[in-house]
């Protein structure tokens, strides 16, 4: 770390241009350690300005990775699995070895089969195109796992750097605190928040052996509801605590709306029960399809919230997806960053699934 870089996020420092990324206060140079307005905002005021990241940049840095002698450690987040797998990672990382950190298993029941989960990540990873080394399940929040975590990283890496990578909001700088705790006798700590795109440039951490931890920014996937909606949206919609699945008996012709970010149709069908993972904090309203348009119009942005009114015109209009579920299937209906509906009927189904344009909506093996 060098005294021109943040210590919360990694990009440069500047004192000249407030609204620019890396501004700090002159007087604010001879802290330590120096962080930039934007890290300071987060870490005591629970507030984030928006600054625009040029994607190539991320791109390019993942690049570089190819010709260097590393361990890559991949960072995906379990409530939005395919959401948080970086698109393409084997081509970026070459011959060296991935392990694929999966954080935020703490959101799942307890009596998850955690064996079947490992089995379920490697297949969705080998599906994705992605080799791995290992699969190490965690949670950086309640602290399960880490300690494996840590231990997998020292047996795979040897004498090499360390290289951390991951979508936006996934846990990686959380994760990467714990390392430089175990790794380096640094006194840091990158800035942790709810918000994307938290980590704005890379930030190297020197370790004892001469190594380095290389925390890369996070990359940002519009295809990700919490990419596209307001920033008052997101407590509501990134769950905290284990998810409650609720379930809902539903004949064809009915309807479930998840605040006004989501619609889900049941559109053909035998009666059936569906279950839904998503946050507590996000409010559930069952009606029948024939006056769902009709609701929507009327209670979009206050019962059908979040987002709010106002918030609703930032928010890209909805796309609808048609998709079958087939018989005698263990199926998900996954929306990335909302979460998933597991259908539990034997019969099969037709829905339709209504969410802003450009999120990724998708049917998959059921992950419970």
């Amino acid at each position: 770390m060098t005294k021109n870089r943040c210590a919360g996020c990694g990009i440069a420092l500047q004192t000249s241009e407030k609204d620019r990324p890396g501004f700090v206060p002159e007087g604010a140079l001879a802290r330590e350690p120096v962080i930039c307005q934007r890290c300071f905002r987060i870490k005591n005021y629970n507030d984030a300005s928006s600054v625009a990241i040029d994607q190539d940049d991320f791109l390019r840095l993942l690049g570089g990775i190819a010709s260097t002698s590393s361990l890559v450690v991949h960072i995906v987040d379990l409530f939005d699995f395919e959401g948080s797998l970086i698109s393409g990672l084997q081509r970026f990382v070459g011959s060296n070895p991935v392990l694929l950190v999966v954080n935020k298993i703490d959101l799942l029941p307890r009596v998850t089969n955690w064996n079947r989960l490992r089995n379920w990540v490697q297949k969705q990873a080998r599906a994705n195109g992605l080799k791995v080394a290992d699969v190490v399940l965690c949670s950086a929040r309640r602290n399960i796992g880490f300690d494996r975590v840590v231990e997998t990283i020292a047996e795979l890496r040897g004498d090499r750097d360390v290289y951390v990578v991951g979508a936006t909001n996934v846990g990686k700088s959380t994760l990467v605190n714990r390392l430089i705790a175990d790794y380096s006798d640094l006194h840091l700590e990158l800035t942790v928040s709810r918000y994307p795109g938290t980590t704005l440039d890379a930030v190297h951490i020197p370790l004892e052996d001469g190594r380095s931890i290389i925390d890369t920014p996070g990359i940002v996937y519009k295809s990700r509801l919490s990419e596209v909606i307001p920033r008052e949206s997101l407590q509501a919609v990134l769950p905290e605590k284990p998810l409650k699945p609720m379930t809902y008996q539903l004949n064809a012709k009915q309807t479930l709306f998840f605040g006004g970010l989501a619609r889900f149709d049941f559109v053909e069908g035998d009666h059936q029960s569906f279950t839904a993972y998503v946050s507590q904090g996000l409010p559930i309203h069952r009606t029948k399809l024939e006056k769902a348009d009709e609701l929507y119009e009327a209670h979009k942005g206050e019962m059908l919230s979040p987002p709010s009114r106002e918030g609703l015109e930032s928010v890209p209009p909805w796309t609808r997806h048609t998709l079958r579920i087939q018989p005698n299937s263990d199926a998900d209906v996954f929306v990335s960053g909302l979460g998933w509906i597991r259908a539990n009927g034997k019969s099969g189904a037709l829905v339709d699934v209504y969410a802003p344009k450009g999120v990724k909506v998708l049917l998959r093996e059921a992950i419970v």
